[in-house]
């Protein structure tokens, strides 16, 4: 995510006393990140919580203020273990909305921050969760870049189970191997042997015919 143009497109979807309010919040929190929590908090009732014009309907897409919390948090100057431990304490504290705002920002953070991996947490309780809207909100870039393979193909199940569409995990196609291939075409035969329709959106990511048990 570029944040500047990010922001630019952003502002430019919401009304204009939003956006007058994103803009100072974006401000503030440059310059005095300790405001952060007050302004995670009170984002929904000053941008509004309607799924985001542009995107894909919830879980899928972003709500107006899951993408304004992630906007203020990828303005915060902290790196690294500060970082880190601001988003887990933020993650923590915060209620569904927030937590999604903290997951969505994760895909903010390049190299330059040097979060890494230490984030993950923060991911892998969000997968736990029966909430299809954060894990979608958990499946980002980040996942992509710091869930180890086996992670990675239990959160594809999980959007499956949950009725989340695939194309909520970032990366999917770079990180699709032999055994998710197993995994998605034995659940495939799962269904069709109950009788139930198979996501179409599984299709790409399954073997021709079915498997072949010893």
């Amino acid at each position: 995510m570029t944040v500047p143009a990010e922001t630019e497109t952003l502002s430019a979807r919401l009304p204009a006393v939003a956006a007058r309010w994103l803009r100072e919040a974006l401000t503030t929190v440059e310059a005095d990140p300790s405001r952060i929590d007050t302004l995670l908090t009170s984002a929904g009732r000053h941008c509004g919580r309607q799924p985001l014009p542009g995107d894909p309907p919830p879980p899928v897409g972003r709500t107006v203020d899951d993408a304004v919390r992630a906007l203020l948090l990828a303005r915060v100057p902290w790196r690294g273990a500060t970082l880190a431990d601001a988003l887990s304490r933020l993650y923590w504290q915060g209620d569904a909305a927030e937590r999604r705002g903290v997951l969505r920002s994760l895909s903010c953070f390049g190299s330059r921050n040097t979060l890494g991996a230490l984030a993950l947490p923060l991911v892998h309780d969000a997968l736990r969760t029966n909430d299809p809207r954060l894990i979608a909100a958990a499946l980002g870039d980040y996942a992509a870049r710091h869930l180890d393979a086996a992670a990675f193909r239990q959160a594809v199940l999980k959007c499956l189970f949950s009725g989340i569409p695939l194309v909520a995990v970032a990366g999917l196609a770079e990180r699709a191997d032999p055994e998710l291939t197993r995994m998605l075409t034995d659940y495939a035969e799962e269904r069709r042997a109950a009788g139930r329709a198979v996501p179409s959106d599984i299709e790409p990511f399954i073997g021709a015919g079915p498997t072949t048990r010893e």
